[in-house]
């Protein structure tokens, strides 16, 4: 019979080992879902093999960190490591926090909704796309004298305008054309915004702007209107549980970059 440490250490391994498997097909469903390889479902699919092998080799992976500790050399290699992990969950941390208050940055009454695109499928928006339309229409049912930029041109595998497709959108929807103003050049969210705020000063609109996107892009999105002299609030739309993480981890090297440089 097992004794109980041995069997509390097993059954550690196998807890271990069901969460790495339940991560790994996590990240690899929006890939069968024509979401591409990204650095978001790449590095999960990474940290999760890696959880696996560490949870099926976990013994040997103790004995060469016990062996490698008595020489100095290797030592250092361990607890570099060992220093390294702890900044990058210090970061995850960080940037996490950063996220969820950006998102929750509750936008005043009637204020001028700028509306992020995303990627659009021939003439067909994405679930991104369609989940930002829908919070973007709740804010409009709500202030019936705000207006809408749609800002997003034409890229590859579409055949519209992203600005054109969220225009149809809202309009199916009941939206009044009179309210929504499309921008059609940009090809980034830098554009995006930068693209817009030139339209809306041109039309003599509210300055007062929220901006409409996925809950996760609105700390990122906040740090470049800042840039560009735009003080935002948010109207988030919320990312489907089988997508946000991907998503998620993706957004953390976009925040890290945009920090950095």
């Amino acid at each position: 019979m097992l004794k109980r440490g041995t069997r509390s250490r097993i059954g550690f391994r196998i807890v271990l080992f069901m969460i790495a498997l339940v991560g790994l097909l996590w990240f690899l469903v929006p890939l069968s879902l024509s979401v591409s390889l990204n650095l978001g479902n790449a590095t999960g699919i990474a940290v999760c093999l890696l959880l696996g092998v560490y949870a099926i080799r976990m013994p040997r992976v103790h004995h060469l960190l016990r062996r490698w500790t008595k020489h100095r050399g290797k030592r250092l290699l361990v607890r570099g490591g060992a220093i390294l992990l702890g900044i990058v969950a210090v970061l995850v941390i960080v940037e996490t926090g950063c996220m969820i208050s950006a998102a929750n940055r509750k936008p005043p009454k009637n204020a001028t909704l700028i509306v992020l695109g995303c990627r659009v499928y021939g003439e067909r928006a994405s679930l991104s796309m369609v989940e930002r339309l829908e919070a973007a229409y709740e804010y409009l049912q709500e202030n019936p004298q705000a207006v809408c930029v749609l800002s997003g041109g034409m890229g590859s595998g579409e055949n519209i305008t992203e600005a054109e497709c969220m225009y149809r959108y809202l309009v199916d929807k009941g939206i009044k054309t009179q309210r929504l103003y499309k921008e059609e050049e940009s090809t980034s969210t830098r554009e995006n915004l930068k693209f817009s705020l030139k339209l809306i000063n041109e039309l003599g609109v509210p300055t007062d702007i929220a901006i409409a996107t996925s809950e996760y892009h609105q700390y990122r999105a906040r740090l470049i209107a800042k840039e560009l002299g735009i003080i935002a609030t948010a109207v988030s739309g919320k990312t489907a549980w089988w997508l946000l993480p991907t998503y998620y981890i993706r957004e953390l090297y976009g925040i890290l970059y945009q920090w950095l440089f």
